[in-house]
């Protein structure tokens, strides 16, 4: 509306008395200036409103947030009662209640140690087994680690050769590296002349093609038995330890529908069975080897 006065009110006074062209220009001037202020007011009051908007939010927030916290506080007072009540009620326990919680407590404590008693030995025995594993690759030198694997379980020691470095393919024939191989295995073995030695061979399910082979049972029994001939006639290993076996394709360590798992299937494994006073005594070797104590083979 007051847009609307002012130049209403520039044109009545212009009509109701005779002024000059000069003047008139300035009033018309005087006019838009006013009609810019108006304008600019008009701005700021839109702009004020809009930040009103803004601390009413804000205003609004900070209520709900402070409601929020005494919500919190009601409900950690709360909280605090039913944990003092909860005190005043185990204070008065009676004598029995008492005797049967410290008998709890008690067997939780005897439990608890049995726990970390049971921890400790199993610990112990997972360093022993590294010290007997680490004592028996060094027995066997510097053989590469894809193609012997040394293993301890339940006091019995496992040494698995791969058939690439002892056998000819399809073959009981030994390579020229298998004399090398089996000449260090044969000095783990005569170090414990008491123990009795099984001969395992494995193959993959692949079928044998030779005339002089009927399956891959011939197969396997054949490559341990020339692996027996071999510790018996070079390395001089006692036979009435020896025990040959072939074990064919039956007892994979993995898949054989690729070549990587039909190479680690077809391998010879040489179990060392000692007696438990016996194995003992490899434990001991292998911890005076492990850790260089004096004695140690």
């Amino acid at each position: 509306m007051k847009r609307i006065l002012v130049p209403i009110l520039s044109a009545a006074v212009l009509l109701s008395s005779c002024v000059s062209k000069k003047q008139y220009s300035a009033l018309q001037a005087s006019n838009t200036t006013l009609n810019q202020k108006l304008a600019d007011c008009n701005i700021a009051l839109d702009g004020c409103r809009g930040e009103k908007a803004v601390l009413d939010a804000r205003i609004a927030e900070l209520e709900n947030k402070n409601q929020h916290l005494k919500d919190q506080v009601n409900e950690l007072n709360n909280t605090n009662a039913n944990l003092l009540n909860s005190v005043n009620t185990m204070a008065t326990l009676s004598q029995k209640e008492a005797t049967n919680l410290e008998r709890s407590l008690e067997q939780i404590r005897e439990q608890d140690l049995r726990i970390r008693t049971l921890h400790d030995a199993l610990t112990k025995k997972d360093s022993i087994t590294l010290a007997l594993v680490t004592s028996l690759k060094s027995s066997l030198g510097n053989l590469n680690d894809t193609d012997v694997t040394v293993n301890v379980e339940k006091s019995v020691v496992f040494i698995e050769l791969s058939d690439k470095m002892l056998f000819k393919s399809g073959s009981a024939e030994l390579s020229s590296r298998a004399h090398e191989v089996l000449s260090k295995v044969a000095t783990v073995l005569n170090d414990k002349p008491d123990q009795e030695v099984l001969v395992e061979g494995h193959t993959d399910n692949v079928p044998i093609k030779r005339d002089c082979m009927k399956d891959n049972w011939d197969l396997s029994a054949s490559r341990a038995i020339t692996i027996t001939r071999v510790l018996q006639n070079e390395f001089n290993v006692a036979p009435s330890r020896i025990t040959a076996a072939g074990r064919s394709e039956y007892v994979p360590l993995t898949s054989n529908d690729t070549a990587d798992g039909r190479s680690r299937n077809r391998r010879i494994r040489i179990v060392i069975l000692p007696k438990l006073d016996q194995f003992y005594g490899m434990i001991e070797d292998g911890l005076k080897q492990a850790t260089g104590a004096p004695g140690g083979q």
